[in-house]
């Protein structure tokens, strides 16, 4: 299966799924919602019935906006006007390429959200695997089963991540970044400099995040239960096949970029209240599904591909016994998964 196949059929499955990608959305809003309810309530409270509200119901006003910075905490001091449109795009690549600190509570709302997404990522998987519905007794199986393996793949991930970023990235845009430009004048050789060091930190995290997504689908559809192994046997899937999966990821991120780049041609910046406001919340919302389309689409074209490869493409529907059997199962035929079964 070539890249573009296994994209168009990635695609096709998520397409095929509806309830996974509106689910996830709706999850995204009840685990943002209440955060966005506290801080317009504190917002709220400190514009009161102040001139300064009336100025802000019909734009911006620095002058408000700088002294609710000074004197915000937790939530608050996100309220900055980075969040306004695209800017909150950039401002979040900015925090993730440069390693910044979070707020704790931003913190807890990720990982909060990320618990969320491992818990589901395992009946996703298996039911993009399948290519059939696994109704809601099969996909939440499915999910429970995995959540614990994924956890387990999670320990294992987050050691590599730490050193990445808590290592791998202070010394090459500090230490080494320093001493290369130490005695240099032209800021541009710098620029260039620094952008070169940030594809290289890309392609580092990018590897370890294409080493376990292949850890993660080896998991779901040959019901792996060892998290090393299935560790191990991606490595060597993607060690015999570097241009084929190293081509998909980015192929999938070229889809993501040029979403980006469309919400960065319609995001509405600073309106007012009524119809424009409601304009720059919908092409909002409009953009986080199709942010999570395209994370769904690199899971279910990255399954496709593996799949093709390992003789997995095609299944015969199997009874349910309880939970949703592994994809894998039914490659088998219907007598040795009978004798299996039993």
């Amino acid at each position: 299966m070539t890249v573009f196949r296994a994209l168009a059929s990635g695609l096709g499955r998520v397409i095929g799924a509806p309830v996974i990608l509106v689910s996830l959305y709706l999850i995204t809003l009840l685990i943002t919602v209440p955060a966005g309810l506290l801080v317009r309530a504190s917002i709220a409270a400190h514009l009161g019935s102040s001139a300064a509200a009336h100025r802000m119901a019909d734009g911006i006003d620095a002058d408000w906006w700088d002294e609710f910075t000074a004197q915000a905490q937790g939530l608050e001091r996100t309220v900055t006007p980075s969040i306004i449109g695209f800017a909150a795009v950039l401002t979040n690549a900015s925090a993730l390429a440069d390693a910044e600190a979070q707020q704790p509570a931003v913190i807890g709302l990720v990982v909060a959200y990320l618990l969320v997404w491992t818990f589901l990522t395992g009946g996703a998987l298996d039911r993009y695997a399948r290519q059939r519905a696994t109704r809601s007794a099969g996909f939440f199986s499915a999910c429970g089963v995995y959540f614990l393996r994924f956890l387990r793949l999670a320990v294992i991930a987050a050691p590599l991540y730490w050193i990445l970023f808590a290592t791998v990235h202070p010394w090459l845009f500090g230490r080494f970044f320093d001493q290369l430009t130490r005695d240099w004048t032209v800021e541009r050789d710098g620029f260039l400099l620094r952008a070169g060091l940030y594809a290289v930190f890309a392609v580092l995290v990018g590897a370890v995040n294409l080493l376990f997504d292949y850890a993660q689908i080896r998991t779901v559809v040959e019901d792996r239960r060892s998290m090393v192994v299935a560790t191990a046997a991606a490595f060597r899937f993607v060690r015999r096949r570097p241009g084929q999966t190293v081509g998909l990821y980015l192929t999938n991120g070229l889809l993501l970029v040029a979403v980006m780049a469309t919400y960065a041609q319609v995001a509405p910046g600073a309106g007012s209240t009524g119809r424009s406001m409601w304009i720059a919340f919908l092409v909002g919302q409009a953009y986080v599904s199709a942010r999570l389309l395209t994370k769904l689409t690199l899971m279910a074209s990255q399954t496709a591909y593996f799949q093709s490869q390992l003789a997995h493409a095609t299944y015969t529907a199997a009874p349910h016994v309880g939970r949703a059997e592994s994809p894998a199962a039914e490659a088998m035929s219907p007598p040795e998964a009978m004798h299996n079964a039993q």
